[in-house]
């Protein structure tokens, strides 16, 4: 199935990539505000659609949203996004934000005393210690790929049972922020001490929905938490809903088709213009559509490690033959990927002008000189009809269409290379061990803040550890992403990461973005309470959504 299912997106791809652009779609739809006056109704079962296998069960391991949508739910974190306004940061298991020290280097966060894990124990402040210990200071054996966003902390205290201390080096801008990340979740200090990889293979929270089952490639199935420490703004307890079921469902039609017969209400990560406006057609009165630009991108990562792409020439001239403009013209119409930009999002607070970013190898709009550029510097490498492997997910929805979008493009300076795909787990599994040529990665992070967006980028020995799949380390890039972390003034943050991007992206071309992502949620109209996002990571403990009588 795997196999005719490539074949058809190679074909679907690649005839729309050489034709003449369609009309853009319209009438797709906004958000449908709840009637006036109309009260969340408790009850019901959620189904929603996960398109990929969660690799382990761990939080602080894995970087998949197959992981968040089906797992978060049975977890709470220190602090999280307001589910009503994604933009504020408000307290989970916190009873307050945090009280932050004049000189900035402190943070003392006093905890809720009505926190109960599913396994009914009490949650303390060890257990929100040894929880970000493992984060960021993870012992040898433990994977922790996000170690690099907090990279300021020194060290973590209890000082009492309701009470814990973050000391930084230094002053950090995106610190605060930081602590609401949708991956932190509270696990237990006892648990923990047992078997740190305990939380792998086994699920127990503090979150709204207790697990009930996993049924490998068919769903996922949480419910109610009785015990659930939060309500809303009424004083009504959460969650609203009585459980949820999550539907594990790889092949794009048949995600359509599940939404379309009502069997699924939602998928949470993104439909494509077309999957849209076929459910437009499908369901017209029955559907409602978000959409917002995501902080959320395409990565290829040449393994440094191999030969011949320790070599920077032939890694500038896989980035120097991808025409990223006539990309975007072409794949917007048929998949989730929209604009052109580099580390940071584009048009989003850190991202540089289009002039400043068309400067940089593969950003440029000449794409026959810069084609042009890249047979030399193959030929000048002595590899001049060069072949490789090119491992990529085998998620249809962006990455096969983009994958043959840069395939296309190679063979236009003469590298052959072959479409190696596998499903999740096996895929991050040869990113991990380095068993690849060259990838189709991916960066996605839940907030535009440079910290996040560069953690990939830190030496693969440090703390890119887990993360930076192209397994270089460099010293020098590590100090520049250093110093931008600790910079506060936002002018002079803007220049290094500036720098920054030149740097990684061309003058040494560790790697490098294809095209940024665009999301797109048409799901049906009894689901409310939930609001579409930058990202497909906050916002998924379900704790406030609800579904309409109908």
């Amino acid at each position: 199935m795997l196999k005719h299912r490539h074949i058809a997106a190679l074909s679907v791809a690649f005839a729309l990539l050489l034709a003449a652009c369609s009309p853009k779609a319209t009438g797709t739809g906004s958000l449908t505000p709840a009637p006036a006056g109309e009260q969340p109704h408790p009850g019901g079962t959620l189904t929603f659609i996960v398109n990929a296998e969660p690799p382990s069960f761990d939080g602080h391991r894995e970087t998949t949203f197959a992981l968040l949508h089906p797992i978060a739910p049975h977890y709470s974190t220190l602090y999280k996004f307001d589910p009503g306004d994604l933009t504020k940061v408000i307290p989970d298991v916190a009873a307050a934000m945090p009280e932050v020290s004049a000189d900035k280097l402190s943070y003392n966060i006093t905890l809720r005393t009505d926190v109960k894990f599913h396994d009914g124990s009490v949650m303390t402040s060890e257990d929100v210690v040894a929880t970000y210990n493992k984060i960021i200071f993870p012992p040898t054996g433990v994977l922790s790929p996000r170690a690099g966003a907090y990279a300021a902390v020194e060290s973590i205290s209890a000082p009492a049972k309701d009470k814990v201390q973050f000391k930084l080096k230094y002053p950090s801008a995106s610190f605060g922020t930081n602590l609401a990340s949708p991956w932190n979740f509270i696990y237990s200090a006892a648990k923990l001490k047992t078997d740190i990889h305990w939380y792998e293979k086994n699920i127990d929270g503090t979150g709204p929905f207790t697990y009930v089952s996993n049924t490998k490639g068919q769903d996922w199935v949480g419910k109610k938490n009785p015990d659930y420490f939060a309500k809303d703004k009424s004083g009504v307890q959460l969650p609203y809903l009585d459980g949820y079921k999550a539907l594990i469902i790889t092949d794009a039609t048949a995600e359509v088709n599940a939404v379309r017969s009502k069997q699924a209400m939602i998928e949470f990560r993104g439909f494509t213009p077309q999957q849209r406006d076929d459910l437009s057609r499908a369901l017209p009165n029955d559907l409602a559509i978000q959409e917002a630009p995501w902080i959320c991108v395409n990565y290829v990562v040449p393994n440094t490690k191999k030969k011949p792409f320790d070599d920077v020439r032939v890694r500038q001239a896989l980035t120097l033959a991808i025409d990223r403009y006539a990309g975007s013209t072409a794949l917007q119409k048929i998949t989730i990927v929209k604009d052109v930009g580099g580390l940071m999002r584009p048009k989003g607070p850190f991202a540089q002008s289009d002039a400043d970013l068309q400067k940089i190898a593969g950003f440029g709009t000449d794409a026959k000189a810069n084609k042009d550029k890249a047979k030399q510097l193959l030929a000048d490498a002595g590899v001049p009809n060069l072949t490789f492997k090119f491992l990529n997910r085998n998620i249809t929805t962006p990455y096969e269409p983009v994958a043959v979008f840069v395939l296309d493009q190679w063979k236009q300076v003469g590298i052959n290379a072959t479409h190696d795909v596998k499903e999740t787990s096996a895929y991050q599994a040869d990113l991990r061990a380095g068993n690849f040529d060259v990838a189709l990665d991916f960066n996605c992070d839940f907030l535009d803040e440079p910290d996040l967006q560069l953690a990939k980028f830190w030496s693969a020995s440090g703390l890119g550890k887990g993360l930076n799949f192209a397994y270089y380390d460099d010293a020098d890039l590590d100090k520049k992403i250093d110093a931008q972390s600790r910079e506060t003034d936002p002018a002079k943050r803007l220049a290094l990461v500036a720098d920054i991007e030149k740097y990684a992206m061309d003058t040494k071309a560790y790697q490098y973005p294809v095209l940024w992502w665009y999301r797109i949620i048409p799901y049906l109209n009894v689901v409310r309470g939930w609001r579409i996002g930058s990202n497909h990571y906050t916002n998924q403990d379900l704790a406030t959504v609800w579904l309409a009588q109908k």
